[in-house]
């Protein structure tokens, strides 16, 4: 190195050191505290009770097994929204239902049988497993009988053309990408899976088939059927769809490489005029800023095959223990925590949607939302959907969790279904960052028990609910917005 350079390298050292220096100067005064001594060891607090408490998971089987499956109309669901309602009032909330108009369809009879296939024994059938999606018509009423041209996707349907499909059934073979669920990717491979589930009936029934069946978007290779909403088009004929579980679409795919497959469908479900049914919430007071909101959530409904112990009594229960905790160590938010129960996220989102119009006037109010809706396993940390420059107000709280191994973090744009609405109102949003390696073997299929329910990881998903809750309730300064 020649003496030139190394003069020119101190000197660029020096300019850098110079900079350094000035723009320190120019830098304004530390930054206020975020969070006082006192939270930071009520937290600790709050998050060593909560993962020792089994409150949540009480709840959980109270909602799951004494209840049951709880889909939006249902008489279940009306008795879920005043057991919610009592048990908050117990506890000294405020609580109010949230009037509600909400869809009613329910699910009949379901049945499906091979009735032609290559190399059958005469005068057999073999029985398919399958379940009706939310919201399908029904098939006449002894069933109806076609022929199953079996597509990979939405573009391999219309390279066949009407002339191929015009009086047949559709089976979409969209297999949903279990190595992606194993990496820890569920939703996005459950995602990918349910635009079939939405779309099929529509995409057949414009070829002119009679019938649309789905693949089961889900994980679950325990010839399972898993159900779900699906959409149908007003200036589209609307015709009957199902999914099949895993085996049977294998089954089906298999044989239709040998030659025609038919299979009698029999599904009878029904749309009934709408109803009304309630979001439950209560009102855990603030002391300082009792007009300032943060909220605590899940989804009170589920679907009918199981008893929606997961989806989504894992989340509603995980929401009641916040006040439960709070009330337990004598801990007093500063903000008001406002717990949530919503009802018809799985078939209409009208508790979400409802709630977030009839705030609108108060959305500056709401100073952050949370809502847990994956399930009930390991927490990695939480997700949030808003300003970038706010994670720095959330990086205590990620040191509270790190002990319990739930220490990351991540922005995404939308952190759940029934607070959607509020994110995109601009309120910060918060939910559990879960491992989802399983938990879509078991959603919206009939093994959505409460015997899933792991009782250790339940506590920590609570701690995660309630670190995050009061933290925000107490946190010193305003977050970006």
């Amino acid at each position: 190195m020649t003496n030139r350079i190394k003069l020119n390298l101190q000197f660029i050292g020096i300019f850098f050191l110079i900079g350094a220096f000035q723009i320190a100067a120019q830098q304004p005064s530390p930054t206020p505290i975020l969070y006082s001594e006192k939270t930071l060891e009520e937290l600790k607090r709050l998050q060593t009770a909560a993962l020792q408490s089994d409150y949540a998971y009480r709840q959980t089987a109270y909602l799951s097994n004494n209840i049951g499956a709880r889909l939006t109309g249902s008489k279940q669901a009306e008795r879920a929204v005043e057991y919610v309602a009592d048990e908050m009032r117990k506890l000294g909330l405020a609580v109010r239902l949230q009037k509600l108009t909400v869809p009613h369809w329910v699910r009949g009879e379901e049945k499906g049988e091979l009735v032609e296939f290559a190399g059958m024994a005469p005068g057999t059938t073999q029985k398919i497993v399958l379940t009706a999606l939310g919201g399908s018509i029904a098939t006449p009423a002894d069933g109806l009988i076609g022929e199953i041209i079996v597509v990979g996707s939405f573009d391999e349907l219309e390279r066949l053309g009407r002339k191929n499909v015009e009086g047949k059934i559709v089976l979409f073979n969209n297999k949903f990408d279990r190595q992606m669920a194993e990496a820890g990717f569920g939703g996005a491979a459950y995602g990918q899976a349910t635009a079939y589930r939405g779309g099929a009936a529509i995409a057949a029934a414009r070829l002119g088939a009679i019938a649309a069946l789905v693949r089961s978007a889900g994980g679950s290779q325990n010839r399972l059927a898993h159900t779900g909403a699906m959409r149908y088009d007003n200036n589209v004929t609307k015709i009957p769809a199902a999914a099949v579980s895993f085996e049977d679409a294998e089954t089906i795919a298999y044989l239709a490489k040998m030659g025609a497959v038919k299979i009698k469908l029999l599904l009878t479900p029904q749309t009934l005029p709408d109803t009304t049914s309630y979001n439950v919430i209560a009102d855990l007071r603030g002391s300082e800023k009792t007009d300032e909101i943060v909220i605590v959530s899940g989804h009170l409904d589920s679907w009918d095959l199981g008893t929606g112990a997961l989806d989504d009594a894992t989340g509603v229960a995980v929401s009641m223990q916040v006040p439960f905790l709070l009330n337990q160590l004598k801990i007093k938010p500063k903000r008001t925590i406002r717990v949530i129960a919503y009802m018809n996220e799985e078939n209409g989102l009208v508790g979400g949607r409802t709630y977030a119009a009839e705030e609108d006037a108060n959305i500056s109010k709401h100073f952050a939302a949370i809502e847990s809706d994956l399930g009930a396993s390991h927490p990695l940390g939480f997700n949030f959907a808003g300003k970038p420059e706010a994670l720095a107000f959330l990086a205590p709280l990620s040191n509270v969790l790190r002990s319990q191994g739930a220490g990351l973090s991540q922005i995404q744009s939308g952190v759940g279904a029934d607070i959607g609405p509020l994110t995109q109102r601009g309120v910060p949003s918060f939910a559990p960052w879960f491992n989802q390696q399983t938990y879509f073997n078991y959603h919206h299929t009939a093994a959505d028990t409460f015997d899933k329910v792991n009782p250790k990881e339940l506590a920590e998903v609570g701690s995660v609910m309630a670190v995050l809750a009061y933290g925000l309730a107490n946190l010193e300064r305003d977050l970006p917005r």
